[in-house]
Order: structure tokens, then C-alpha cells, then sequence
């Protein structure tokens, strides 16, 4: 499908006599031969007009101008480094030999170049310039986790569009986001980067992500076209699932759980219109991510029919040499290539070898003409100069207002004891603010904060004064120096503070560098003096309200043992402050759920609520043998699939989360108890707010394949719903299953739906007992095939 240019851009290059006086003819250096992208003949000036039609015809007319080496070019990403550009990288913008520059520097940098390609290069052609913009740009939002927990897709929609939106401010028109790979493992650093375990809630989050990017709006001929920044869907594929937890570990993974766990949100991406995608630096079955022929090529440009480009993570084509997958550049260059990767990223294997590649023979130029026509596309799309005129006013949400509605919905409360939440300010005189994360400004913004500044966020410290006003005192104790400090020379001025409170509010957690990329973890305890800290303060008998800051799920059941509520609000953003205040106070009621299981202990990792069924299944009552003072398990327990030393069971299961209300589930009612291919069922269940406070609840809809041709999970999230209740007040919940919700890949990557028995269940998190039973039937003439298309083997 063409997509047409929106009208309005400012540029010297809207007529063909104009392109012409500004794309002078390329010339060549005489000596310079070691660089293989120079050009061995000097190359006349050329009339482009990058407007008139389609970006589909713009594209092929841009392609029929190019030289070999000036295609190659714009497969070619560099990044620099410091304020200024080097005289090197604009010869090389000058020449063609660049097609995307890595925003590294400052916009004045980033706009010179981006001018440098238009106005001074042969052919006139907009740069892309890049940049990870993961949870915000200037105005920081949760990490994508905490955006996650929240369930709420048009408000992470919102959060994304303002930080494309400031972003493109300064010059950037790409990110590197969203990240979709489904991640199990709460020791991998970058699940805080995730959506975390489940594909359907990954699949929502995506694309709201995307679009929030992208901002795909309607021209006014009625075609599509792009407001916002082009979007980066990675990484494609298995990441998520490094051995190990381990980051930059192998992924194993069977071709059936490949289908219909891991790639769903990618093709959810692909559905969405997502402008690029970015492969990673894992094996995925033996193969590197960046030179897997049948993930890039087979599944994502044939299977699924992407059109936008396809980049690698940062320096992973050289990388293949160390996986011993590569001999050398060269071939790293021939294998990526080959496989379907469009452009490189860092690494300068493609601008070394493809001429000698093509010339040579060992690679197509239909392929290179392929690869081309990608970059141009996104770059038409996205990378054209625009109207700078600014959005009418009230055409977007505050970013503050956002950033800390967001931030209160990423919040899940863990527990509550006695309501010891939300507290009442008429009944407290003195509240004990304690540990380090309750005042620390970095640590809040989370992982992967580029552009934010530390100094505009509102902590928990400072919004609890600001809310509580001079009437209440505020006593602050650090306890520790940072998340890390393993000294306990705090710990007795932190537990005297909370002597003389009426409640303490301890912050732990993880500092910042704790999580992300690179930052793995072997143990998922408090590090540092934490633990012992909230020991000290529990011992006082001062109420304690656990406030935990992290960039993933930790082992805190001892601590949510002692305290009396907890609150785990990931790593919320600039106004991560001000939105736990809100729900410490009772502004809002929490309604965040989460989205990903937690373990007790680190040794059950990876732990997720889909897992397959097996044949010996711990029975409920389960429990850890090792300190019982039993000498074996009950005879019907001891040959199950469990753990000596601690319950097979989560901490906290997948979807969990409460509220200050409760909330009552009828009967789960379906609009006919059996299915033929083709059909869809209507689901239907009552919501009842049974408790005294106004409250959102996310509604769960999950769905067992009784039996099949392979094993299958003992549950699946197969949609949900987010509803505002006021007390006593009632809603009907409607959900429509297809019989493609019920369809699965096999593991000859074949999309099967089999007759038989599905059980289902609505509830508020992923324990909900699965009541209602549908029946699949064979129908008495030609089955109607899913519409999901598989992936290749």
C-alpha cells in the first residue's frame, strides 16, 4: 500500500531545479583507494524530487539515481561521539556514505548533519538519526515494566507519543523502542526494559508503544501518514530467553514456543505498522539473531511481509565472529547480509566487504536494491524535514499529568494488612520516611535514561512533605548510603526515627545500574544493608508501608513478612514522587497488576504462570521439606515436580494486585457452550465494586487447552479489561474468543486448531479458578483456516 507524504515540509529540495542546485556531483580524492565506498569516477549532479507521489515511486525513482556505493551507504550507521562532527563524517554525509548517524552528541550536531545530507550530499537524501528513547525523553516515565503493570494501553500510548513528540525536538527521528521481547527471567537485567511474561499483554503493550511513536494520523487524501517517530520492535527474536538470565547468552527455544510465546509481539509490531526492527545479539537454536536466515528473512519479510528495515543491535554483525558463527568480516558481512539485515549498526563490516560482496557476485544486487528500498522508506516516512509549526494547544495531555497518572497505575500493592493503607493524615502527627531510595532523584528514573534530568524529579521524600503539608512532621533517615551500601552505620538513626512515627515509609529496592542492560543478577535479594534495615525499623512496632523501587521482581518475602503493607512501584519516573504519594495518601486507589510472576526465592527463576502442564504437577498444599522438621514429604507429595528447600508456588502470581476496594466476579457465561471453526464466543461476567472506595480493576480472561497433539500451558491470558467502579456499582464484561484465540502453533511451525474441551475463568489475577467449559467441534465442512500466519521452521 502507497503511503502518500504529508504536504507542509520546509525544504530546499520540492522542485527539481531546487534538488539540482544543492546535489553537486559527487567527486573522488585521488589516493584514497583503501576505502572501498569511495567513488572511482566522479558522479554527475542529479535533479531529485523526494515529494511528488507515493513513497513507494519516490523510492524506486531515488533507486534508479543511485551508484553501487551510494546504496551501500545508506545500509551504513555510524555513530560519533562529542559536540562537534568530525571532518571525516562529513565528507562521508557529503558523499552518501552514511545513512544513519547515531544521536550521540547534542542536536546542534545532530541538525548540521542532518542539514550536511540534504543540502550538500549528490542525491539530497534525509538522514536518520537515532537515539534510544525507551520511557521518555525529557519527561521520564516507569520503565516499560512498570508501564506494563499498569494494563493500560492508551495511557502508555500517551506517555510514548510526548517523548516522540520531545524527542523529535531535538532532532531525533528514530528510537530504538519499543523492546518486546517476552521476558521469564527475573535475574536477566533487561526485562525491566520488557513487558515481561505473558504475549497478549506484550502484544497490547506493543503496540501501543508503536503508535504512540509513530503517531500514524490520516492525510488528506485520506492515505497514512506519520506525525511521529519511526519505531524500533526488538529484539528479533528469543532475547528474552538468555540462558541463564545471563545477558547476551543463548536462547533455546522449540519451534512451537517460538510461535506462540516469542513472536507474537512482533507480529502484533508488524500489524501495526512498525517502521524497523533490530535483531539481537543472542543464538537463537545455535544461529546468531543477526544472521538468522529463517527468523529475518522466511518469517518477518515473507512470512509476515515487512516492509520497513531491519538494523542491528550495536557492533552485533562482528560479533558473530565470537559466537564462531563468522571466519571473519567479510563473511560476518556476507552471513548478516544474506540473512536479511538491512543495515549495520556501529560496526563497518558492510561498508568494507559489500562492494567486493556484490561485485564479486556472493551477494545479489536484487538483494542490495531490496535492502535499499527499505532505508528509503522509512527515511521517507520519517526522515523528511517538517513543519516546525508547533501542536495546537491541548492536542496533548501534560506531561507531568502523564507522567504521574501513569506512574500510579504502574504501582501494584502487594498487601495490606488491617487497611493499614491508605493513611489518614487527620490521624498522624509524626511520619518516619526511611531508606535509600526515598530521596534519591537517579535511582527513580530507572534504567536506559538518556536525556532526563535528575534534578526535575519529585521524589517520595519531597511529594509526602509537599502532600502532608507543616501540620505533620516528616522525619527523613536514610538508613543507608545507596541500594548497595552494605553498611550498617545508618541503621540505628533510621530505627529511631521510626520509633517516634505513627507509621514508617521505608524505600528499598534497586538503585538504577541495578537493571538494564548488562545487568544481570545471581541473587534477587535487597543488596546492601537493606535487608537488616527494614528488620530494625519492623522491630520498633511502628506500622511499616514497604515502598520497593526496582527495575525487576525480587525476593522480598521476608520483608513483605514484617511489614504491614507493600507497594512495589519499579522505578516510576520523574513524578514517581508525587504518584506513590497518591496512593500512600489515598488520592487514587492502586490499580496496578503484575506483569510478571514473582519468585520466593531466586533458585525457582524462570518462573512464569504459563508454563507447560506436566505429568506430575506439586499438588497445592506443597511445602518446602528442608526446615518443616519432617523427615519426607507426605507419601502423595514426594514424587511431584518440586524444590526441597522452598514451595514450588510464586511469591506473587502473574496479573496479581489489589486495591483499597474489593471487587466480586459472577459467574463466567458463555453465548454457547460449543464452537465450530470460524465461530467466536462471547464471554460474559459480572464486575461488582463490593468495597466503600471508587477503584479500577484490570479483568483477566484466561483459557486451558484441556488436550492436545503437544503439551499445552495450564493457562493462557487471552484478553483483558480495565473499568472504573464506583461503590456497589455493577458492569457487565463482555469478551469476544475466536476460535484463532484458540488455535497454536506445533512444532512443525504448522498453526493447528484442534477439537476438544477449553476451560476458562475471569478473574483479577492469573490464579482465578477456570469454571466455564467450551467445547471445540469439527466442522461438517471445511474448517476455516486461523488467520494467523505461521512462521517459518
Amino acid at each position: 500500500m502507497g503511503i502518500v507524504l504529508a504536504l507542509g515540509w520546509y525544504t530546499a529540495i520540492a522542485s527539481g531545479e531546487d534538488a539540482a542546485a544543492i546535489n553537486p556531483e559527487v567527486e573522488t580524492t585521488e589516493g584514497e583507494t583503501a576505502d572501498p565506498l569511495i567513488e572511482p569516477e566522479a558522479l554527475p549532479a542529479v535533479s531529485m524530487d523526494l515529494t511528488s507521489g507515493t513513497v513507494d515511486k519516490i523510492a524506486q525513482r531515488v533507486l534508479a539515481e543511485m551508484s553501487l556505493r551510494e546504496k551501500i551507504g545508506q545500509l551504513c550507521q555510524v555513530a560519533v561521539f562529542g559536540a562537534d562532527l568530525p571532518e571525516e563524517t562529513v565528507k562521508d554525509l557529503r558523499a552518501g556514505r552514511i545513512g544513519s548517524l547515531f544521536y550521540t552528541g547534542s542536536p546542534e550536531q545532530t541538525r548540521r548533519a542532518k542539514r550536511i545530507a540534504i543540502e550538500e550530499s549528490r542525491l539530497g537524501l534525509p538522514l536518520l538519526t537515532p537515539r534510544d528513547v525507551i520511557h521518555g525523553f525529557e519527561m521520564v516515565f516507569p520503565i516499560p515494566l512498570g508501564q506494563a503493570a499498569s494494563w493500560d494501553p492508551d495511557l502508555i500510548k500517551a506517555a510514548a507519543s510526548i517523548a516522540a513528540d520531545e524527542a523529535s525536538a531535538k532532532g531525533v527521528n528514530w528510537t530504538f523502542a519499543p523492546m518486546i521481547d517476552v521476558g521469564r527471567d527475573a535475574r536477566w537485567g533487561r526485562v525491566a526494559e520488557s513487558a515481561g511474561e505473558d504475549p497478549v499483554l506484550g502484544s497490547a503493550v506493543a503496540a501501543a508503544m508503536i503508535e504512540g511513536y509513530q503517531q500514524p494520523a490520516e492525510g488528506s487524501d485520506g492515505a497514512t501518514v506519520y506525525e511521529g517517530i519511526a519505531a524500533c520492535a526488538k529484539h528479533f527474536a528469543g532475547y528474552g530467553l538468555t540462558e541463564g538470565g545471563r545477558d547476551y547468552n543463548r536462547a533455546e527455544v522449540s519451534i512451537s514456543e517460538l510461535n506462540n510465546v516469542i513472536l507474537p509481539p512482533f507480529h502484533t509490531a508488524v500489524d501495526v505498522g512498525c517502521a524497523t526492527f533490530m535483531t539481537g545479539f543472542s543464538t537463537v537454536n545455535g544461529v546468531p539473531a543477526t544472521g538468522h536466515y529463517q527468523l529475518i528473512t522466511e518469517t518477518l519479510k515473507e512470512g509476515w511481509g515487512f516492509d520497513g528495515l531491519v538494523v542491528s543491535d550495536w557492533g552485533s554483525v562482528v560479533e558473530m565472529i565470537d559466537h564462531g558463527y563468522a571466519a571473519d568480516h567479510r563473511e560476518a558481512a556476507r552471513l548478516a547480509f544474506t540473512a536479511g539485515l538491512d543495515m549495520e549498526m556501529a560496526t563497518t563490516t558492510y561498508r568494507e566487504n559489500l562492494v567486493d560482496l556484490i561485485e564479486s557476485g556472493a551477494v545479489s544486487t536484487a538483494a542490495l536494491d531490496d535492502a535499499v528500498l527499505r532505508v528509503l522508506r522509512v527515511k521517507l516516512r520519517f526522515a523528511m524535514p517538517r513543519d516546525e509549526q508547533p501542536r495546537p494547544a491541548g492536542s496533548q495531555a501534560s506531561p507531568r499529568e502523564t507522567a504521574r497518572q501513569l506512574a500510579r497505575e504502574s504501582c501494584v500493592l502487594l498487601k495490606n494488612e488491617a487497611q493499614t493503607l491508605p493513611l489518614t493524615p487527620s490521624e498522624l502527627k509524626r511520619v518516619a520516611v526511611i531508606g535509600p531510595l526515598a530521596d534519591a532523584a537517579r535511582d527513580q528514573l530507572g534504567c536506559w535514561m538518556l536525556d532526563g534530568n535528575p534534578d526535575e524529579a519529585v521524589t517520595v521524600l519531597s511529594a509526602l512533605k509537599q502532600a502532608l503539608g507543616p501540620e505533620i512532621e516528616v522525619a527523613y533517615s536514610a538508613g543507608a548510603a545507596s541500594s548497595i551500601d552494605e553498611s550498617d552505620a545508618g541503621i540505628e538513626a533510621a530505627r529511631d526515627a521510626a520509633a517516634e512515627a505513627d507509621v514508617a515509609v521505608v524505600c528499598v529496592g534497586e538503585g538504577w545500574n541495578l537493571s538494564g542492560e548488562a545487568r544481570s543478577r545471581a541473587n534477587l535479594r535487597l543488596p546492601g544493608s537493606q535487608r537488616e534495615l527494614v528488620r530494625a525499623v519492623e522491630q520498633t512496632g511502628t506500622p511499616v508501608v514497604l515502598v520497593v523501587l526496582a527495575g525487576r521482581p525480587l525476593t522480598i518475602g521476608d520483608e513483605t513478612a514484617v511489614a504491614d503493607a507493600v507497594l512495589y512501584a519499579w522505578h516510576p519516573g520523574t513524578m514517581g514522587g508525587p504518584a506513590i504519594a497518591d496512593l500512600l495518601l489515598g488520592v487514587e486507589s492502586p490499580s496496578g497488576k503484575l506483569p510478571v510472576t514473582f519468585p520466593k526465592q531466586v533458585g525457582q527463576s524462570p518462573l512464569y504462570y504459563n508454563h507447560p502442564s506436566t505429568g506430575r504437577p506439586a499438588l497445592p498444599e506443597t511445602r518446602a521439606l528442608l526446615g518443616s522438621g519432617r523427615d519426607d514429604f507426605p507419601e502423595l507429595q514426594k514424587y511431584r515436580s518440586h524444590y526441597l528447600d522452598v514451595d514450588p508456588f510464586p511469591l506473587y502470581p502473574f496479573g496479581f494486585g489489589l486495591s483499597y476496594t474489593t471487587f466480586s466476579y459472577g459467574a463466567v457465561e458463555l453465548s454457547t457452550p460449543s464452537l465450530r471453526p470460524g465461530q467466536t464466543v462471547g464471554v460474559r461476567v459480572s464486575l461488582t465494586n463490593t468495597g466503600s472506595v471508587v477503584a479500577e480493576e484490570v479483568a483477566q480472561l484466561y483459557v486451558q487447552d484441556v488436550t492436545a497433539s503437544i503439551v499445552r500451558p495450564v493457562r493462557e491470558l487471552k484478553a483483558f479489561r480495565r473499568g472504573r467502579l464506583e461503590p456497589g456499582e455493577s458492569e457487565t464484561l463482555e469478551f469476544a474468543l475466536s476460535t484463532d484465540d484458540l488455535a497454536y502453533y506445533d512444532n512443525d511451525g504448522t498453526l493447528v486448531l484442534e477439537p476438544g474441551e477449553f476451560r476458562l475463568g475471569v478473574g483479577g489475577n492469573s490464579s482465578v479458578p477456570l469454571d466455564a467449559t467450551l467445547q471445540l467441534t469439527e466442522s461438517a465442512s471445511t474448517a476455516e483456516a486461523p488467520t494467523r500466519r505461521p512462521s517459518s521452521r
